[in-house]
């Protein structure tokens, strides 16, 4: 099937549009949220970290710092709920999402997309099988399908949280980010972006989506939620 207009052209107008606008309006909301990072702990405002991109291309990308900075190559690769780095801040940075508001200069700049795969560290993309590898092709996004996926309450209750995410949670991740890039359309694109915006403002709250419950399986956490299921 030959790509459309949208796959080829217009995502990535409507990517330098909507990121260049965001981070117009929301320059006041990053500049108060980098000055209460940086008075609230030490250590850097923005946390930078490598992860593979489009084409398999590695990237740094941006997020507010929301946990205790560890030294070089010694802090875990992943995070689970209730983890004792995290700083107060960074857990209502997290809570909220607007720890990712820096991946909007990722977006601008051509690292990632609005919508698309949640990029991975390349530790873990080096282990993809080639079915997996699909989702490389495309630009990784700041939001995705899984955007009710709570993996950090899910791994909270297993003591080998690495085993847990490569064989439970990143297959099932993967299967929906293939089946996202298998049928890209500007309308789907639109409705996870309301979809996000619509947790930004009520998951605060408790008004957005029922946590998951950290007995159940990442399969049953994605049926609760409205993910496909593999």
């Amino acid at each position: 099937m030959r790509p459309t207009f949208y796959q080829t052209t217009g995502k990535r107008l409507f990517d330098v549009v909507f990121s260049a606008f965001g981070l117009l309006v929301l320059s006041p909301l990053l500049a108060v949220v980098a000055v209460v990072v940086k008075l609230t702990s030490p250590g850097p405002i923005i946390f930078r970290q490598i992860r593979t991109g489009q084409f398999e291309n590695p990237f740094f990308i941006l997020k507010f710092r929301s946990m205790r900075p560890a030294p070089a190559g010694k802090g875990a690769l992943l995070t689970a709920a209730g983890d004792p780095r995290i700083t107060p801040l960074g857990h209502w940075l997290r809570k909220t999402k607007l720890d990712e508001l820096p991946q909007l200069f990722n977006v601008f700049r051509g690292d990632m997309s609005l919508v698309g795969p949640r990029p991975e560290v390349p530790l873990y993309t080096a282990q993809y099988n080639a079915r997996q590898k699909r989702v490389l092709l495309a630009r990784p996004g700041i939001t995705s399908p899984q955007i009710n996926f709570d993996e950090e309450t899910l791994m909270a209750s297993h003591s080998d949280k690495e085993h847990f995410y490569l064989t439970e949670i990143l297959p099932t991740k993967l299967e929906c980010d293939l089946a996202y890039c298998e049928n890209i359309a500007f309308f789907s694109d639109l409705k996870i972006l309301l979809h996000t915006v619509a947790q930004l403002f009520l998951r605060p709250f408790g008004l957005f989506a029922a946590k998951p419950s950290a007995n159940s399986s990442p399969r049953d956490n994605r049926h609760a939620s409205g993910l496909p299921l593999p």
